[in-house]
């Protein structure tokens, strides 16, 4: 795996500018619109990170990789917070009792959607068997990857709480404090 330095931006000082052009990696959108703890000092940070953001006027960017893990990890988190009804999630997922969940999921995913211009990811142009490399070593995560790759090709910087993406050659924005001190 080759190891690339990047820069690693506090969030809660860093200055947006209508120059910006942001890819917000899907833990972001869900410290802001997901289902958080309350008093959770991450969400306290990225939604006020949003708020500066949207009133410098940057470009927020997001694909599809983004809004699927979104809506995956957000049917997840709440099945699990409910006490896994019915067993198994697929189980739940095909119950009607899904449907209230589903229709607060879309209404969320609307909002974050109202933020962002749509992208894609290139899929078709990426050095695939680099990627496969890179990921058989046992260090990395496929979608990160393909997050880092859409960052380098398209000069984002990206807004995350996932310490992962140290040192991949990218501009990182974060209030996480590893991050931070790596």
């Amino acid at each position: 795996m080759k190891i690339v330095a990047c820069e690693i931006l506090p969030i809660d000082n860093y200055n947006f500018t209508p120059d910006d052009e942001l890819l917000l990696d899907t833990n972001i959108w869900l410290y802001i619109y997901g289902p958080q703890k309350p008093r959770d000092a991450r969400v306290a940070a990225y939604s006020q990170a949003l708020t500066k953001i949207l009133t410098a006027q940057c470009r927020i960017y997001i694909d599809v990789l983004i809004v699927s893990e979104f809506i995956n990890t957000y049917a997840r988190l709440k099945w699990d917070v409910m006490g896994k009804p019915h067993g198994k999630f697929k189980l739940f997922r095909k119950s009607p009792d899904f449907k209230p969940l589903a229709q607060d999921i879309a209404a969320d995913i609307k909002r974050v959607l109202s933020h962002c211009i749509r992208i894609e990811s290139r899929f078709d142009t990426l050095d695939i068997n680099e990627l496969i490399v890179e990921y058989a070593a046992g260090d990395a995560d496929f979608n990160d990857q393909i997050i880092v790759a859409m960052c380098k090709e398209r000069r984002l910087k990206l807004l995350t709480h996932d310490s992962d993406f140290c040192n991949q050659g990218i501009p990182v924005v974060t209030a996480n404090k590893r991050l931070l001190s790596s």
